[in-house]
C-alpha cells in the first residue's frame, strides 16, 4: 500500500509545478497576453470564420501532456480569433463588457492562492473585501448603510435573487402564485422572465404595463392596473423597473413608481445591470432620481466599471430578507456556524462555493481609484449624444433622444422594404468586421443599435462608424438603383 501511495504521489505532484516550469508558463502566457492587448486597436472586432474554432476539437483531452505553445496557437486560431472580439473599442453592440487589465490581475491572484470567499470563518479578509465592495455600491445608489447584497456571476443570477427574495419576503405561497401579480414593461430584460420561471412563479400573472414615447413605464398607467387588479381580488406584490433598457437605454421614472410601489405595498425591484454606475456621471443623475426607493437593486460591475464579464451584483435593503431566502446549514459545517463579524455570502446567495470575485473589482479601483471610471462613462454618455446627431446627417432616421449610451437608429432607403433594408445593412457592417453593430426589433420595427459602452471606445471609433454605415448605404442604394434600372428597362 505504501508503494502504491509513493508512485501515485510521483505522479500527482506534477500538479505542483516546479519555478523553472511555472516561469515558462507565465512568460508565454504574459506574452501572448502583451500582442493582444499592443495589436488590439489593429484587430477585427468582428471576424467571419467559416470553420467557427471546429479545430479545436481535433485538440482532444487524453492522457499527454502539450506545450505551452501548442495550446496558445490553438486558443488564438480558434478561440480568439472567430466571430466577436468583446474586448475591442469596435464592440459596439447588445450591452458591452469590459475587461479593463487589472481585472486580469485580481483574478490571477484570487485564482493563485484560492481564497475561499463564501463563509467568514474561513476567509475573513475576503469576506469583508466583498462585503465593502457592496456598501460601496449600496451607498453611490443611495441605500442606507445597513443594505447589503451579493455579487454574482451577472445580471441574471442577480436578477433571480431578487425575485425569490421578493417572492419569500411578500408570503407568496405556491396556492397563492396563480393570483400573484407582477407588473414590467415589454422592455424588461428578458433574463426577468426567466428568473420568474425559474423562481417557479411561470404561473403568476405578468402585467405588461404601457411605455411613453421614449419606452418608459408610464407610471399613471401602473397605478390604474394595480387598483383594478387589487379590485378583481388578485395580489399584487412586486413591480419591475429598468434604469437602462437593452433595446433603447430607457430609464422608468423611478421616483413615481417608487411612490407608488410603496402606497401599495409592493417589493419594488430596480434593473439597472446597464444603467446603475451612470449614477456616478453628473450629465444623467437626474434621470437616476428614485433608484434609492428600491427594495432591491441589480448592477453590473462588468458594464459600468468596465470589469471582465462574470461581475454582476445585487444589491438588497433588507439583508435579513434575503438571508431567510438563502441560509441553509449543514451538520458539517457546524465549525462556521460560530458568530461572526461579517455576513457570510453563502447565507446570502444559492451559492455555497463561489469564485472570489472580490478580487477582480477591488483591485482596479485601488489601482486606478474612481476619477478615470467616471471620466469614461461619462466619455460614453456624450459619444452617444454626438452620434445620434450626426447620423442623423447621413440620412438615418432617429428613435428616442439616448438617455444613457444607447440609440436606436434605421435608414429610409428611396424604395424596397425599409426593414430588410436596415438587416442588410447590419450583415454587411457585421462582415466589414471593423466595427461591430447588433439590431432589435420593437413593435414590428427594424432598428440598428449604438451600444456605447466599451472603455476602448472613443471618438475616433464613433467616426469610423458613422463612415462605415455611409459606406454601406451607399453601397446598397446603389446596387438597388441596379437592380431597379434593370427591372424597368425589361419591361
Amino acid at each position: 500500500m505504501l508503494e502504491k501511495i509513493k508512485q501515485l504521489e510521483k505522479t500527482s505532484r506534477l500538479l505542483d509545478p516546479n519555478p523553472r516550469l511555472r516561469t515558462q508558463w507565465n512568460e508565454a502566457v504574459q506574452a501572448y497576453a502583451d500582442k493582444f492587448l499592443d495589436d488590439i486597436e489593429n484587430l477585427k472586432t468582428y471576424n467571419v470564420e467559416d470553420d467557427k474554432g471546429k479545430q479545436l476539437l481535433n485538440f482532444p483531452i487524453d492522457e499527454n501532456p502539450k506545450t505551452i505553445t501548442e495550446i496558445l496557437k490553438i486558443v488564438e486560431e480558434n478561440v480568439d480569433l472567430p466571430a466577436l472580439n468583446p474586448a475591442s473599442g469596435g464592440h459596439l453592440a447588445y450591452i458591452p463588457g469590459g475587461g479593463i487589465f487589472p481585472t486580469a490581475l485580481g483574478d490571477y491572484l484570487a485564482s493563485v492562492t484560492n481564497r475561499y470567499a463564501g463563509v467568514f470563518f474561513a476567509s475573513p479578509g475576503a469576506v469583508r473585501m466583498e462585503n465593502m465592495l457592496l456598501r460601496w455600491m449600496c451607498k453611490i445608489i443611495g441605500f442606507s448603510k445597513t443594505s447589503l447584497g451579493n455579487l454574482t456571476s451577472g445580471g441574471s443570477i442577480a436578477n433571480l435573487m431578487a425575485i425569490t427574495t421578493a417572492r419569500d419576503y411578500m408570503q407568496i405561497k405556491s396556492r397563492d402564485i396563480e393570483n400573484a401579480v407582477i407588473y414590467l414593461t415589454h422592455q424588461a430584460h428578458h433574463s426577468i422572465q426567466k428568473a420568474i420561471r425559474i423562481a417557479g412563479m411561470s404561473e403568476a400573472k405578468l402585467s405588461y404595463i404601457p411605455v411613453d414615447e421614449q419606452f418608459r413605464m408610464d407610471a399613471s398607467a401602473l397605478q390604474e392596473a394595480i387598483e383594478n387588479d387589487k379590485k378583481n381580488g388578485l395580489k399584487p406584490f412586486l413591480l419591475i423597473a429598468s434604469a437602462g433598457t437593452t433595446d433603447t437605454g430607457a430609464i422608468d421614472p423611478m421616483d413615481k413608481l417608487g411612490v407608488i410601489a410603496q402606497r401599495f405595498g409592493l417589493w419594488y425591484h430596480v434593473d439597472a445591470a446597464y444603467g446603475g454606475f451612470f449614477v456616478l456621471a453628473d450629465e444623467v443623475k437626474e434621470a437616476l432620481k428614485g433608484i434609492e426607493l428600491a427594495d432591491s437593486v441589480t448592477i453590473d460591475p462588468h458594464k459600468g466599471l468596465f470589469l471582465a464579464y462574470g461581475t454582476g451584483a445585487v444589491l438588497i435593503k433588507n439583508v435579513e430578507a434575503l438571508n431567510n431566502t438563502n441560509n441553509y446549514q449543514a451538520n458539517y459545517m457546524q465549525d462556521v456556524i460560530a458568530a461572526e463579524d461579517e455576513p457570510s455570502p453563502a447565507n446570502l446567495s444559492p451559492e455555497l462555493t463561489k469564485h472570489f470575485r472580490g478580487m477582480r473589482m477591488w483591485l482596479p479601483l485601488q489601482l486606478f481609484g474612481l476619477q478615470p471610471f467616471k471620466a469614461a462613462i461619462s466619455e460614453k454618455i456624450w459619444l452617444c449624444r454626438y452620434f445620434y446627431k450626426e447620423v442623423q446627417k447621413i440620412g438615418f432616421e432617429v428613435g428616442p433622444e439616448p438617455e444613457l449610451s444607447v440609440a436606436i437608429y434605421r435608414y429610409i432607403p428611396k424604395n424596397g422594404d425599409v426593414n430588410s433594408f436596415n438587416a442588410k445593412i447590419v450583415k454587411l457592417v457585421r462582415e466589414d468586421g471593423r466595427v461591430f453593430l447588433s439590431s432589435t426589433t420593437i413593435d414590428g420595427v427594424f432598428w440598428i443599435r449604438l451600444a456605447v459602452l466599451c472603455f476602448r471606445t472613443h471618438l475616433s471609433t464613433i467616426d469610423l462608424c458613422l463612415q462605415i454605415l455611409k459606406e454601406k448605404v451607399e453601397f446598397l442604394e446603389k446596387a438597388r438603383s441596379r437592380v431597379y434600372k434593370k427591372s424597368t428597362s425589361t419591361e
